[in-house]
């Protein structure tokens, strides 16, 4: 019985299918593996007729076809995806294909042209899952190099905090304007805008705003209060992400943030020291409380009820998305070479801010690689 696997959708949006190819482009395209008769298989990419030569030179494929390659009995229609899914069929009962296999993002026109032609299709929910999370050399080079645009971006924007003006109010004025979360956010775009980077709204929150972990921020910045600075970018061109967070103090720094800080830092130390091949994310969470509870924050203490200890994971699987498998967090899978990953505890006290400090590790088989180099302090002067 002849089972081919069939990836479809448009690569710039469907961010498994541009993973297996390598290639982004904004029109329908699948890409087919067929069973070869010595028992291996060929990759063939079914592209937009005006994409395949660029495609032939840069994308992951063997061979490159365009709809009209494999067009039906009927003809093909005179829409691009519903040609493209026909030709996909087309190509499958062609090449004597009984059965396709293919993942969850598979789009419904694609399946119901597979069916149409009198195939068995098969989603396999777990398809292309593990070997997304385990990043190769070429994706691990993008994060690095998103991270350390990630990393200037944060630079500026803690600098820009640290060394403002505070007016007699407690505001804060940069360049003789007020400086806003609003404000900071613009500079931070700025940036990485100039470096290849488009930024999703980046978190800046001030003081109380902080307590809530995803609150965006807005309004004015203060002195003596922390400004928690969460960016998050995506290169343009490779479409990986960068994500870190800090926590900024103009001015005088109160022993209760300096306190919440300093475990912080300790837990995100520990929990990076538990991350390797072999280990659950939920151990990793556990190294995070275990430390926490060690410098006097209980998850669940009701001695000091102002202050929640990470109402979070410890963090998350990045790469093409933000938020990627797997979680460190209860129930966290085992990590395997290559995943990468935010690792991110949290502090949060009501009335006072919050205090999160992020960094980005790739795990490997004895440890984990730190991609960031940027302080961590609450002084950036």
């Amino acid at each position: 019985m002849s089972t081919a696997t069939v990836m479809a959708g448009i690569p710039a949006t469907n961010l498994s299918l541009y993973r297996a190819i390598r290639f982004k482009v904004g029109d329908p395209t699948a890409l087919v593996t067929l069973p070869t008769a010595a028992g291996g298989s060929e990759r063939l990419l079914i592209i937009r007729d005006i994409e395949m030569e660029r495609a032939k030179r840069h994308a992951r494929a063997d061979r490159v076809h365009c709809p009209v390659d494999f067009e039906p009995s009927g003809g093909l229609s005179g829409d691009r995806e519903t040609a493209t899914a026909q030709s996909v069929a087309e190509c499958l009962r062609a090449r004597g294909v009984t059965r396709v296999r293919s993942d969850r993002s598979l789009p419904l026109i694609y399946a119901h042209f597979i069916e149409k032609a009198g195939l068995t299709l098969e989603c396999d929910t777990e398809m292309g899952v593990l070997e997304r999370r385990a990043k190769d050399d070429e994706e691990l080079a993008w994060l690095r190099e998103a991270q350390r645009a990630t990393e200037g971006a944060m630079q500026r924007a803690c600098e820009t905090v640290a060394r403002a003006t505070a007016s007699a109010d407690g505001t804060l004025t940069h360049d003789g304007a007020p400086l806003t979360a609003e404000r900071l956010r613009t500079i931070i775009d700025v940036h990485l805008l100039g470096q290849g980077y488009e930024n999703p709204e980046s978190i800046v929150a001030c003081g109380a705003q902080g307590a809530d972990c995803h609150d965006h921020g807005h309004g004015v910045l203060r002195t003596g209060e922390p400004v928690i600075v969460d960016i998050f970018p995506r290169n343009r061109k490779t479409l990986y992400n960068g994500d870190m967070t800090r926590t900024v103090v103009h001015g005088a720094i109160s022993p209760e943030i300096a306190r919440m800080h300093a475990a912080v830092v300790e837990a995100k130390r520990d929990a990076i020291r538990a991350v390797r091949a072999g280990v659950t994310g939920q151990s990793v969470h556990e190294a995070t409380l275990a430390a926490l509870a060690r410098l006097g924050f209980h998850a669940g203490q009701p001695t000091e009820p102002r202050i929640a200890v990470i109402s979070h994971g410890t963090g998350h699987g990045i790469g093409l998305e933000v938020h990627e498998p797997p979680l460190l967090a209860m129930k966290g899978p085992t990590l395997v070479v290559g995943d990468v990953l935010t690792v991110e505890p949290g502090l949060y006290a009501l009335g006072i801010g919050g205090i999160r400090v992020e960094d980005m590790v790739a795990v490997t088989a004895t440890g984990c690689e730190n991609f960031n180099t940027l302080q961590e302090s609450l002084v950036w002067k």
